[in-house]
């Protein structure tokens, strides 16, 4: 009987999609060794997100709020490990989960969605810190882990793209549902530099597209306004430049050697945000809520915005050193992990 590996997650508009990606990413990796995969929580009002799902065959089953009412789910679902994966899990799930015998993978973001008790614990964000008091070889920190779909896999250039020389073309997007509706914000500022461009910019819900859709051009600039796409990453291949929310968005495109400019959205995203531009792997365009009210904090993003695009040996080397950071292999090293993880279990607790 085949390994059975539920994915604790949830996605809808208000709550974004980044948490149900990962774990879609890592699905993939499981179900091509052979494993079951089970979505355990709730999908609904992404219909990109569920077309993804349905494509895989995996089902997706209501998970119950309670740790103990959730550990007698993944027994009754005859579960060898659920992965754990949102800020708003109980934290008492993995302790109850472990108690079944139900091994656990809590994936965390620096201190979102720690505490929880786990065979297991993944950080895949830049500069990612052992946690105290928790074995080295049951941490997987790092770039070296990051999870990538298929989808990213595939579009994964065999060599760093080059600098454009005419007019780039920009990507724009803020996750899978744009909750804040940064979209709104971040792409007039584009806009309002003036400079020769083809923006794409990603529209969320209808009530952003209609907003992208009214803003005014100046010469040399073209607005393209799409829809969320299941496979990001071939639109990220026909750009050269990103301006992006830094969440899972930004370690997909380290991978695809696409230069970018990160939005800080929400406080969660701030510890990579500081991480990942400090040491010069992107460029910061600003956080989110002074972007809407102080005029200085927009002078700054649209200059550097400018900045990047008038120096194309930069986005070369942003180009270059994504794609040595990010190899695209986390998710076979995480699926590793995960394997000799349940290995070690007794016979008795193994399906």
């Amino acid at each position: 009987m085949p390994v059975h590996i539920a994915l604790r997650c949830d996605a809808r508009p208000d709550i974004g999609t980044g948490h149900a990606v990962r774990c879609l990413a890592l699905g993939d990796e499981l179900t091509a060794r052979g494993a079951r995969v089970t979505i355990l929580g709730e999908v609904s009002g992404v219909t990109w997100l569920e077309e993804q799902i349905d494509q895989r065959g995996l089902a997706v089953v209501p998970a119950p709020v309670s740790p103990e009412e959730l550990a007698a789910a993944a027994t009754e679902l005859a579960c060898d490990a659920v992965v754990l994966d949102g800020y708003h899990l109980d934290l008492g799930c993995g302790t109850a989960l472990r108690a079944a015998g139900v091994a656990v993978l809590s994936v965390v973001d620096d201190r979102f969605g720690a505490g929880q008790d786990a065979d297991l614990y993944l950080d895949q964000n830049f500069g990612a810190q052992p946690a105290p008091g928790i074995p080295a070889e049951r941490q997987l920190l790092g770039l070296d882990y990051a999870l990538f779909r298929d989808e990213v896999l595939r579009h994964r250039p065999a060599a760093p793209r080059r600098a454009p020389t005419g007019a780039p073309r920009v990507l724009a997007v803020f996750g899978g549902s744009d909750p804040y509706a940064a979209a709104t914000v971040v792409v007039p500022l584009l806009l309002a530099t003036g400079q020769p461009l083809h923006l794409t910019a990603v529209a969320a819900r209808p009530e952003i597209a209609e907003v992208l859709e009214g803003l005014p051009t100046g010469p040399g600039q073209l607005v393209e306004v799409v829809a969320p796409t299941p496979d990001l990453a071939a639109l990220a291949a026909t750009c050269d430049l990103a301006v992006t929310a830094a969440g899972s968005s930004v370690w997909e495109f380290l991978c695809l050697g696409l230069p970018s400019l990160l939005v800080c959205v929400v406080d969660n995203q701030a510890p990579g945000y500081d991480a990942v531009t400090g040491q010069g792997l992107a460029e910061p365009f600003g956080h989110l809520s002074r972007l809407r009210d102080d005029a200085d904090a927009r002078e700054l993003a649209m200059a550097t915005f400018e900045r990047l695009l008038s120096d194309p040996a930069r986005q070369d080397h942003l180009a270059a050193v994504g794609m040595s950071l990010v190899d695209g292999r986390g998710r076979a090293r995480v699926a590793d992990a995960l394997e000799y993880c349940l290995s070690l279990r007794p016979p008795q607790m193994r399906t």
